[in-house]
Order: structure tokens, then C-alpha cells, then sequence
């Protein structure tokens, strides 16, 4: 950036010829282009951008023209939001920012970032003439941390699920069993089955048979086949999409033990699903026979997981409907191209 610098053309800018630049900004300048954090000035009455290297990936696909610019050109989609603190700096006051949202279209794209950065006068002659920004990227560390927090609310509602799962395998046995031996028996078959359905959501599988699948993720909540109605060709899906379509099977399936068609002795569920040869899915879950169905009034975790985090596993999209007789879930989306067999 030294070499750039002293290499434009700075008549073309409110700055002047680099010979005619005051003392103040020569020493601003060689300052920052000795660090190794990321820092730029805006000096004049354009707030004339100048920066070193460190600063460049900050700029993105901005960077190309960018020295020499007034900072209101160069940050035109956030300068809203910035202003004032640009205000406060150049009123005296310095400013301190962390982790900021800004939304950025540095890249040709609009893209929710996050920064951490500094504003601070600078003086010449004792007049305020600019400022200086000392900045760093907070976006990794913010998503990290948002992405840590997701993990924790699934696993938090996958444990909550399991442990209805288990009270609800419980409660069905004992009402179903003819004695307390053949309940111990039945639930601690069911237990298994449960814990089998939770081993498929973390395997490393590279393929997973789609009937087996949705087998293995019914198996610990239904008391007898006969529950359970299943239509489909012979399918192989792909690691990834078998994990997002169990996870939907799984939480439909514990929902209808605590409320649904599996909750009543004469519920049933419908499960179907067909495929053509461009690779397009259509997946539909349908319960007749349970308590009468409400949509509930908040979505939670649960149908955000059903209708969007496992749609997106498929390109596709996904809704619940909630006929009076039961819930009817329906999924489109795209088999990865070897997932047909």
C-alpha cells in the first residue's frame, strides 16, 4: 500500500498533490502502514479514504479504486448506519464499536457481517480534519457463536423429544400390556428400537436405504405394524438428505405420540412418497383417527425443523396441514444424483 499511495495521482482528490500534504497526515499515514492491524484514514472535507494492507480484505471486490474515494462513495450501503459515529468523531469524540451488524454488499451481494472497530479524530494544527478506523472482523466469531447456540437448542429439543418418547412408550405399554411382565418386555424392546433411530442420525453412512430409514426412525414410537401404513418405490439416499428426512420422521412421529394419531389407540399414519426421473421427491406424512387437530398458535423449533431445516437438505420446500381429522405434512424437493436405486 506504501507503493500505491505514493504512486496516485492525489491531485485528482480534495487531498492535493502528495508534496503539498501536511506534516499531520504524512505521520498518520507512515503510522498505519507500520501496523499489522487493519486501519484506514479518512482525512478532508471528502473524508478521503487512504488504508494499509491489512485493511484491503475488508473492502472485498471494493478494494479496485477504491484509495483515493470519499468514504460516503466506498461505503455507500452501510453509510446509514455509520454516520453517526463518523459524526461523533469528527465532532471530538472517539467511538468504540463491538460487534456490530452491518449488512455489506462489498462482493457484488448483500451479506450480514459484523465489526468490531474504533472511530478517532485527527488533528492538524489543532483542527479536526479526519479520522482514523481501527477495525476487525467480528463476522466468524459471531457466527460460530450463533451456530453453537443453534446446536444447543436442537440438542436441548431433541432430548426433550426423546425423553416424551420414552414417557410415551412407557404409558402406552403399561395400557396395552396384559401383565408387568410383558410390559418390561415391550418397553425395553421399544428403548432399543429408540436408541437405534437416534444411532441413524449420527452415523456415517455414505448411502441410507429410504424405507429402512423411515423404518428405523418409526420403530420406537408405534405399539403395532398395523399403526403404520408405508408406500414407496425402493430408494437410496444420500447420507446427508437421510439424516434431514429421519429428523422430520422423527419429530412427526414423537408429535403424534404426545398428540397426534399415535397418541389414540385407533390413530394411523399414512406415510408415501415417489420420484421421477429428474430427481424430483414428494414425501407425505398423513394422520387419521387421533384427537381433534388445532394449529398451534406459535410455531416453535419443532415445525421450523419440519418445514424449513430439512426442506433446505432437499433444495425444496416443505408445510404442515392441519385437517380436522390429523396433520398431513407434505415435502418436495431433489434426490442428489445417485440417490435413486
Amino acid at each position: 500500500m506504501g507503493k500505491l499511495i505514493a504512486a496516485y495521482d492525489w491531485t485528482s482528490t480534495s487531498l492535493g498533490s502528495l508534496e503539498t500534504w501536511p506534516a499531520a497526515l504524512r505521520s498518520v499515514v507512515e503510522l498505519i502502514l507500520g501496523q499489522r492491524h487493519a486501519i484506514c484514514v479518512f482525512w478532508g472535507p471528502d473524508l478521503t479514504l487512504l488504508y494499509n494492507d491489512a485493511y484491503a480484505p475488508i473492502l472485498g471486490a471494493k478494494e479496485e479504486g477504491a484509495l483515493g474515494q470519499p468514504a460516503a462513495e466506498i461505503w455507500w450501503d452501510v453509510w446509514n448506519d455509520i454516520k453517526p459515529f463518523v459524526d461523533q468523531a469528527l465532532s471530538g469524540e472517539g467511538t468504540w464499536s463491538e460487534e456490530l451488524p452491518l449488512v455489506m454488499t462489498r462482493n457484488g451481494f448483500p451479506e450480514q457481517t459484523y465489526w468490531t472497530f474504533s472511530y478517532s479524530p485527527l488533528y492538524d494544527g489543532g483542527k479536526i480534519v479526519g479520522m482514523i478506523n481501527v477495525a476487525s472482523d467480528a463476522t466468524p466469531t459471531v457466527v460460530a457463536r450463533e451456530r453453537e447456540a443453534a446446536l444447543h437448542n436442537e440438542m436441548i429439543h431433541r432430548l426433550k423429544n426423546t425423553l416424551a418418547v420414552a414417557s410415551a412408550i412407557v404409558s402406552s405399554t403399561l395400557r396395552n400390556a396384559s401383565d408387568l411382565n410383558e410390559a418390561r418386555t415391550i418397553v425395553i424392546d421399544r428403548i432399543n428400537a429408540l436408541g437405534r433411530a437416534q444411532d441413524l442420525l449420527h452415523g456415517d453412512a455414505r448411502e441410507v436405504s429410504m424405507r429402512e430409514m423411515i423404518g428405523v426412525a418409526l420403530s420406537a414410537h408405534i405399539d403395532h405394524p398395523g399403526r403404520i401404513d408405508i408406500h414407496g418405490p425402493d430408494l437410496t439416499l444420500a447420507a446427508q438428505q437421510a439424516i434431514g428426512l429421519s429428523l422430520a420422521v422423527y419429530e412427526l412421529a414423537t408429535n403424534s405420540v404426545k398428540y397426534g394419531a399415535l397418541s389414540s389407540d385407533k390413530g394411523k399414519v399414512f406415510v408415501s412418497w415417489n420420484w421421477n426421473d429428474a430427481g424430483a421427491l414428494r414425501f407425505v406424512w398423513r394422520e387419521t383417527g387421533g384427537p381433534p387437530v388445532k394449529a398451534p398458535v406459535r410455531k416453535g423449533f419443532g415445525s421450523r425443523l419440519t418445514n424449513s431445516i430439512v426442506a433446505g437438505y432437499f433444495e425444496g420446500t416443505a408445510a404442515t396441514h392441519f385437517h380436522e381429522d390429523g396433520i398431513e405434512y407434505e415435502l418436495e424437493g431433489k434426490l442428489k444424483p445417485f440417490a435413486a436405486g
